[in-house]
């Protein structure tokens, strides 16, 4: 670039060539050039929480009587363009930063900071007469301000996006519960035929499952509802007012209508990031059970004629470049990469707590990161497996019913009757010569075929 495409600005290690359209400063710019590694930024979910801190900051010290009214209106207008996302293009960071944070709180500090001036009639760069320390970020630290923007963050995704997905999955497969639950078919375990069941049986077992995930997700709500804010460095709130903190979070309780807290125990906010990492397990476990139940819809629907084929998997692109027509289970395919990654993305996290040091955890860019992105992978592909392959999927039923007849499990059925061991003969017989297991028994008159008929009714056994 030409040099009268940049400004000069100061901090406190000397000048910095910032562009001159930037609204960000030299803090920002050294972290530009110090960081070009992945080309990932944070989220918008979490610019819009740090947007809405400051915003609540600058009024809350107005209120406090430590910041002149028209500076604070003017930071207070400037953080809320920060939150619309009005501003994102001034968030050039990379997430593989200060483990802290710091370069991503003072990125905002310098955009709110300039933009204000802006909106006074002063101009970028010259920091007045609004300053990006003493004034946006008055009463706080990165320390404090990091660890809040990620809760509030991650408690939004999760509320405004991930458990209604799941609530939608868990719905859709409510409605397979009763559109299946008259057809029978085998079940199996280890692979192996087992007894009769309803396909709508099979089918509760998944929702219950995610039933089970939405209620574990709501239960890390109150944890994720404790902020860090008001601890500044270390948590012992030096250089803010004691009710700075109190007043912040009423006011961000009052523009997303949540229930958040000044966490109890600074120390433990901003030294370990417990919740972070809970809610990370949580995400682990729902994408292990979804990979469980997409698993299954694969096996059920395979075929179309050599495999289980006791569903049918919607239709929804070509499968193959050699074979014609056939069409492959697509959508448990992608839902069952997504939740490959988010357990990859728990790992990370995992490690990530481990870097808790003393009063501060120095992994928190890449753990926002990581926990962000895994909520928004598996709402959009939980949200698209519903539409795409729950809600249209239907049964063979008389492929289902018909594999029933032919399975060796149905001897269970005898057991009780005629002892485990005559049971076993007939169902030995039974496999070695190909006959079913109501043949063999009817030809050795074990039983009145009106008994054995009542016996080895599927419908009696679900």
């Amino acid at each position: 670039m030409k040099q009268q495409d940049f400004r000069l600005e100061k901090d406190s290690m000397g000048e910095m060539a910032v562009p001159r359209t930037a609204y960000w400063g030299a803090q920002t710019q050294r972290a530009v050039e110090n960081f070009p590694i992945s080309g990932i930024r944070f989220p918008r979910s979490f610019i819009r929480a740090l947007g809405l801190v400051k915003m609540t900051a600058a009024q809350t010290n107005v209120e406090l009587a430590l910041l002149e009214k028209n500076l604070g209106t003017a930071i207070a207008k400037a953080a809320g363009e920060v939150s619309s996302g009005k501003l994102d293009e001034h968030f050039p960071l990379d997430i593989f930063q200060t483990g802290s944070g710091t370069s991503t709180n003072m990125n905002a500090n310098e955009v709110i900071a300039n933009r204000a001036n802006e909106i006074l009639g002063g101009k970028i760069g010259d920091m007045k007469p609004v300053h990006p320390n003493d004034h946006v970020n008055m009463g706080q630290s990165s320390n404090d301000v990091i660890p809040t923007c990620m809760h509030l963050a991650v408690y939004d995704e999760l509320q405004a996006n991930l458990l209604p997905a799941l609530c939608t999955l868990q719905k859709a497969l409510d409605d397979k519960v009763v559109e299946f639950h008259d057809v029978i078919k085998i079940g199996r375990t280890h692979l192996q035929d087992a007894t009769p069941m309803r396909l709508g049986q099979e089918f509760s077992g998944y929702s219950s499952m995610v039933k089970h995930y939405l209620r574990r997700l709501e239960e890390l709500l109150p944890s994720l509802s404790e902020l860090a804010l008001g601890g500044t460095a270390v948590g012992t709130g030096l250089n803010t007012h004691p009710l700075f903190a109190r007043i912040v979070i009423e006011k961000i309780n009052e523009l997303t209508r949540a229930n958040f807290i000044e966490a109890p125990n600074h120390f433990e906010a901003q030294g370990s990031k417990d919740a972070i990492v809970e809610t990370s397990g949580q995400l682990k476990a729902i994408a292990a059970g979804l990979i469980k139940i997409a698993n299954d819809l694969r096996l059920l629907g395979s075929g179309p004629r050599c495999g289980l084929g006791e569903i049918m998997l919607p239709a929804v692109q070509p499968g193959s470049s050699i074979m014609p027509g056939k069409v492959n289970p697509v959508m448990a395919e992608s839902l069952i990469q997504v939740c490959a990654q988010v357990i990859g993305h728990d790992q990370a996290i995992t490690i990530g707590q481990i870097m808790g040091n003393l009063e501060l955890n120095t992994m928190m860019p890449m753990m926002t990161h990581n926990l962000l992105q895994s909520i928004h992978l598996l709402t959009q592909a939980v949200n698209i497996f519903t539409e795409k392959c729950i809600v249209g999927l239907t049964a063979d039923s008389h492929r289902a019913e018909a594999m029933i007849e032919n399975s060796l499990a149905m001897v269970t059925a005898l057991s009780p009757r005629l002892g485990y061991e005559a049971a076993a003969k007939i169902a030995k017989e039974a496999y070695e010569t190909g006959k079913t297991v109501r043949q063999v028994a009817m030809e050795h008159q074990v039983l009145p075929e009106a008994e054995l008929d009542k016996l080895l009714d599927p419908r009696s056994m679900t």
